[in-house]
């Protein structure tokens, strides 16, 4: 399959906190160690928020899954940027540039709008890298990609979900993945990222942002189907073709082992 065949990606990324700078900014009188710093801002965050999640100003992309879709919204593949070594600059630089390349494909994620977009366009800003046509100030502002409502260019399967923020999604990825007999949250949860980073356990964290890409995957089949896109029988047998891809890729990359080994299949109350 050309790049051109390609007409969506859906993407998943997993960030950590940048310590230096979170040091820097916010104790710098203490001059603080940036481990010591990143544990006092969650700390403080719990305390006050109950949660320790940094906010993404202060964090950097560690790790960006990729699904590449075909036009009849088949998985044409699934990578993860820059491995083994994980740079947060190459992970940037390959994404928007992997966009590009792919002729700008519909981007699909969960919630991206909100966390995913914001953190690699900040990254982008923070490592220097021009982005002439995702920002395309000469299109009509309806038009141009960074439009919220603009679906051809960014399908954010919670914006669809909650009609763009106009009801509560109480669950996430992991309750949608579900309602579908998938995995959802395995072993791993996003809050346990930074500690995990911290430990050098970075080819685990791509391997978990693997798996949210293919929950994200399996999300927007369905979403296909809600839209009048896709019929059921031609989702599942999408879904079959899947497992199977699946299954021949396990050996080199055991990640999608785990995965199919929490593997459910959608009831489908229609056949009871």
């Amino acid at each position: 399959m050309s790049a051109a065949d390609v007409q969506y990606l859906v993407f998943d990324t997993e960030s950590v906190a940048d310590g230096m700078l979170v040091s820097r900014l916010r104790y710098a009188a203490e001059d603080l160690a940036p481990n010591e710093a990143v544990r006092r801002y969650r700390d403080e965050l719990l305390e006050k928020h109950g949660t320790d999640f940094i906010p993404y100003t202060f964090q950097i992309p560690v790790a960006t899954a990729i699904a590449k879709v075909g036009r009849d919204f088949r998985l044409v593949d699934l990578a993860v940027l820059d491995a083994p070594q994980f740079r947060p600059h190459v992970i940037t630089e390959n994404f928007w540039r992997g966009w590009e390349m792919y002729g700008r494909p519909t981007l699909v994620s969960f919630n991206g709008r909100t966390f995913d977009l914001p953190l690699l366009e900040l990254a982008a800003f923070r490592y220097g890298l021009a982005l002439p046509g995702w920002f395309n100030l000469a299109a009509r502002s309806f038009e141009q990609y960074r439009n919220r409502y603009n679906t051809a260019a960014h399908v954010d399967l919670l914006d669809l979900l909650t009609n763009f923020g106009a009801s509560r999604f109480t669950g996430g990825l992991n309750l949608a993945a579900n309602l579908l007999g998938k995995p959802g949250k395995m072993q791993i949860e996003g809050h346990m990222v930074q500690d995990m980073h911290e430990a050098g356990r970075v080819d685990e964290i791509n391997d978990y942002c693997r798996c949210d890409v293919l929950d994200t995957y399996f999300v927007f089949l369905r979403s296909r189907v809600l839209l009048g896109q896709l019929s059921r029988d031609e989702e599942q047998g999408i879904i079959a073709e899947t497992k199977t891809w699946l299954t021949k890729q396990a050996d080199a990359v055991p990640a999608y082992s785990e995965y199919l080994s929490r593997w459910g299949d959608w009831q489908n109350p229609w056949e009871a």
